[in-house]
């Protein structure tokens, strides 16, 4: 029989090669899930008892020779008549999984195929593709065969007598690459290594104990004393696991099954994973998978181990950028729905609306795992009446003693950059979190928002009603200013994520009456801004004599002199730096150029001088020009230094000078 390919055009071959799918490596992939149709179709028959005999050995082969220039991938499935294969093959486009699925709506089987263009994407790598199919019915088989054009022969193929079909590709001279044995693993391991129906792909050796020649034990010689030589022995690869983990009960699974499965999806990574999610829903729409918190602490790199999508265990993609929110794109792991569109163009994933409502689902199912583990009390890092594994358990009981910390306690420094990610770019995760987003102090104890501002609003609430939350970003480096902070019984909040500015312009904007300072950005005295003042000891007229001379050894670009009144007894001066400007500056550098007139502008500090102590008192009244100078300068190489901003030969002079000074 020869015969026309039913298309609309004669250019359907170049735009199959071109444009059917954004990678010419998906063909394997195509080729093997309609194997797997083909096998999932035949085990659907038999458990209706449609089949006659048994389905004897299912596994899908794969086989490359690089003389013949051939990639076959062989069933043992359902096998097609020459009708069907006149209807599914020479009719492109006529997907012959819907046409099964609408005949049997009852099967539970899933079915990958839905667009019947899968296996034209072969011809995106082969000149000429043949089919050899044999159907399970009592049929003669058929051999089809096509060179890339609308013409094809099909002939009753007399030799074939067991069910099943062979796909042969003879490979295309620009794609020799897909000859190479070590390239068609990769794939395989690539797309179908967690495939339902095993897949066989060549040999792999394993090395085994075998007893010497001759040694039978026959002298009663202890059994650890008998010889034994290491011989290499081939087996079939079989290159997926038809059972992955998250294809299991989560009662199942055990946390070293989880860490192994893991270390099996990123076997670069040495790091075990914080703890996971397992999802399991099948209403709205069929979602399994298992997502894991991985340690995500001072940067943000969501490209290195991505989520990985599969529908109905075949891989999609892992760029899910724009398909999931984008916080949920530091998490690692697996999500498979059969809802999810067989098509690796991103675009096409983020316009369907199923793959949004099922991030919608993800994202409320980790913002409940979250507020979970905020109420779950564990003791020495266990939990205390929680599956951790699994998402879909029922609150534990949180009649503990305070004594037990929440086990988002116990996480909370590995993971609280994906929260602040999380609530910056997600408006309902933002509202879920509000409950359970925890603050820590430098003391180390976590408190959730609201009992964070009952504790500190006593004391910390400024003579505009604002309650103050001061914070650190490094507790050794603003040692200082902590200890005088909490010298006036104030508490220090320990914030130092690298999204720590926009996460307090986040919470300035959503707790009512609140403000954020760094323990460095002012005098502790107005830091949180009272009605009373301490009383000036200088005069004013004296203040304006000796501001320029503190000015003049300073860098004026850099840094504002400020007078001011503290206590006697605290630092002569000392270096702040406002707020505002440090913090949006901050953001700018973290947001990508999107807040460029901050991030240009230069660093700037003030030098804040008491004009209460009595060395600065001593400046004033110091007639020696020359030991004038030489006060100032050291007390203000003093303030510089106690914030780290001395270096080079300033810090070089000031240590020479200190010495000189202490000798006399």
């Amino acid at each position: 029989m020869q015969g026309n390919l039913n298309v609309q055009t004669e250019n359907i071959f170049p735009v199959i090669k071109k444009f059917l799918y954004s990678d010419h490596e998906i063909f394997l992939r195509e080729l093997v899930s309609n194997a797997v149709d083909a096998t999932q179709k035949l085990k659907a028959l038999a458990s209706r008892g449609e089949l006659k005999g048994d389905t004897g050995d299912l596994t899908i082969e794969v086989e490359v020779n690089e003389k013949k220039k051939t990639l076959t991938v062989k069933d043992r499935g359902i096998g097609m008549t020459a009708e069907e294969v006149e209807k599914y093959i020479n009719q492109i486009a006529f997907s012959g999984a819907t046409d099964f699925m609408d005949k049997y709506k009852d099967v539970q089987e899933n079915l990958i195929g839905h667009f019947g263009l899968g296996f034209y994407s072969a011809f995106m790598v082969a000149d000429k593709v043949e089919i050899i199919s044999k159907s399970y019915k009592d049929e003669p088989a058929v051999h089809w065969s096509c060179k890339g054009e609308p013409q094809f022969e099909m002939e009753e193929d007399k030799k074939r007598t067991e069910r099943g079909t062979d796909i042969i590709l003879h490979i295309a001279d620009d794609c020799k690459e897909f000859l190479d044995e070590q390239q068609v693993l990769q794939l395989l391991r690539k797309y179908c290594r967690f495939m339902p129906i095993a897949i066989r792909f060549g040999e792999e050796s394993t090395w085994v104990d075998q007893a010497m020649p001759g040694d039978n034990n026959s002298d009663g010689a202890d059994e650890s004393e008998k010889k034994t030589k290491r011989v290499e022995k081939k087996q079939p690869r079989i290159v997926n696991d038809t059972e992955p983990a998250w294809k299991k009960a989560p009662a199942n699974l055990t946390d070293e099954d989880y860490k192994k499965f893991y270390h099996e999806l990123y076997p670069m990574n040495f790091e075990d994973p914080l703890f996971q999610i397992h999802l399991n829903v099948d209403y709205p729409f069929n979602l399994t998978g298992i997502l894991y918190f991985p340690k995500v602490r001072k940067t943000i790199d969501p490209n290195r181990n991505k989520i990985q999508l599969y529908c109905n265990q075949v891989f999609v993609t892992d760029s899910v950028e724009g398909v999931v929110p984008d916080y949920l794109m530091l998490l690692h792991g697996v999500l498979d729905s059969p809802d999810i569109p067989l098509n690796v163009s991103r675009s096409y994933l983020q316009s369907d609306s199923n793959v949004k409502k099922i991030a919608s689902h993800i994202s409320k199912k980790v913002a409940d795992k979250l507020e979970e583990m905020s109420k779950s009390k564990t003791e020495n890092g266990k939990s205390k009446g929680e599956n951790s594994a699994d998402a879909e358990t029922t609150n534990p009981d949180n009649s503990q003693s305070s004594t037990f910390n929440s086990q988002l306690e116990e996480q909370w420094d590995d993971i609280k950059i994906f929260v602040e990610y999380g609530m910056l770019t997600d408006e309902k995760f933002c509202e879920r979190a509000m409950k359970f987003a925890l603050l820590k102090n430098t003391e180390g104890k976590f408190f959730n928002l609201k009992d964070y501002r009952e504790k500190i609003a006593p004391l910390q609430t400024d003579k505009d009603k604002n309650v103050c939350y001061l914070y650190a970003s490094d507790a050794e480096e603003q040692h200082a200013y902590i200890a005088k902070a909490k010298a006036k019984g104030y508490d220090v909040l320990l914030m130092d994520s690298v999204l720590t500015p926009h996460w307090i312009n986040l919470l300035e904007q959503k707790v009512e009456k609140s403000r954020f300072v760094r323990v460095d950005a002012d005098t502790v005295e107005k830091l949180i801004p009272h009605d009373d003042a301490i009383p000036e000891k200088m005069s004013k007229e004296d203040q304006e004599k000796l501001k320029p001379l503190i000015e003049a050894e300073l860098d004026k670009q850099k840094y504002t002199v400020q007078m001011e009144s503290m206590e006697s007894d605290d630092a002569p001066m000392q270096v702040t730096q406002s707020e505002f400007m440090r913090r949006y500056r901050e953001m700018a550098m973290t947001s990508g150029g999107g807040m460029g007139f901050y991030g240009e502008m230069p660093e700037s500090y003030n030098l804040v001088v008491n004009v209460n102590h009595p060395l600065v008192e001593q400046v004033l009244a110091e007639t020696d020009a020359d030991k004038q100078k030489q006060l100032i300068h050291q007390l203000t190489d003093l303030a510089l230094l106690a914030n780290g901003l001395l270096k080079g030969e300033a810090l070089t002079q000031f240590v020479k000078r200190s010495t000189e000074i202490l000798g006399k």
